[in-house]
């Protein structure tokens, strides 16, 4: 398939649950199942990648990363592309979604553009087991700060960010701590992953999704395909549906 035949921007979503936003967990991986390399995912998508990255963010209202994966690449929610702020813009959007980032430890790099660049709104969703004095700091560098429950950190952010935010939609784009967090608790209603023509290899598994103890069969979480698109560049651009257990009788 030709680049220029994948087009992010004409996706359809469906609407939100009623009590939190429609969440989707973007990422992208090697053949060999790394996500990350020299402690980072960049290296590992092509420039179609990273373009249909920033055209499936102008869909959502916020993007959202974990620490680990501020602490590696930053968290932005900028779109760098006028064609895109545009887009958004004609229907009534920001120019760029909201920045989110959720941390427990509040080690956060002051001199990330997130806390630098005015451009875009952000928020730092703190957890209650954050030493003292770590929610005055980060308040000091200008962004919103609100505390969120230990063992709660995540579902409690998605409820300010439907409530509070107004947001209907929220796009995950790591690290695998947050990303097991939400699907281990049912909040992750979509999954698009980018798997790159690459060998990673190494000694260490960076898996999409991680939570604490080994992997179980009771464990995994079924997925119903919804596209998979190759590209000239080699990779393979999938989308998928969480599928939702069925109800008892």
């Amino acid at each position: 398939m030709d680049h220029s035949e994948i087009d992010y921007t004409q996706l359809r979503f469906s609407d939100p649950p009623r009590a939190r936003p429609y969440v989707v967990v973007n990422m992208v991986m090697s053949a060999d199942g790394q996500t990350v390399v020299d402690g980072t995912e960049r290296g590992l998508g092509s420039a179609l990648d990273q373009r249909l990255m920033r055209e499936l963010r102008v869909h959502f209202d916020v993007v959202m990363n974990g620490a680990a994966t501020f602490r590696a690449s930053g968290t932005s929610a900028r779109l760098n592309d006028p064609a895109l702020e545009h887009w958004r813009l004609e229907r009534g959007l920001p120019p760029s979604p909201v920045a989110a980032v959720l941390t427990r430890s509040g080690n956060l790099p002051p001199q990330r553009r997130f806390f630098t660049d005015r451009s875009f709104e952000a928020i730092v969703y703190l957890s209650s087991a954050a030493p003292d004095g770590v929610r005055e700091e980060l308040e000091s560098r200008g962004r919103p700060v609100l505390i969120v429950p230990e063992g709660e950190e995540a579902s409690v952010a998605l409820r300010h960010i439907q409530a509070e935010l107004g947001a209907r939609r929220v796009l995950v784009e790591g690290g695998a701590s947050l990303n097991g967090e939400l699907i281990r608790q049912g909040l992750v209603d979509e999954y698009f992953l980018t798997l790159a023509p690459r060998i990673a290899g190494g000694d260490a598994s960076t898996a999409a999704f991680t939570w604490p103890g080994p992997p179980t069969r009771s464990g995994i979480k079924q997925l119903e395909l919804i596209h998979a698109l190759p590209a000239q560049s080699g990779e393979l651009f999938l989308r998928y549906r969480l599928q939702r257990a069925a109800p008892a009788d």
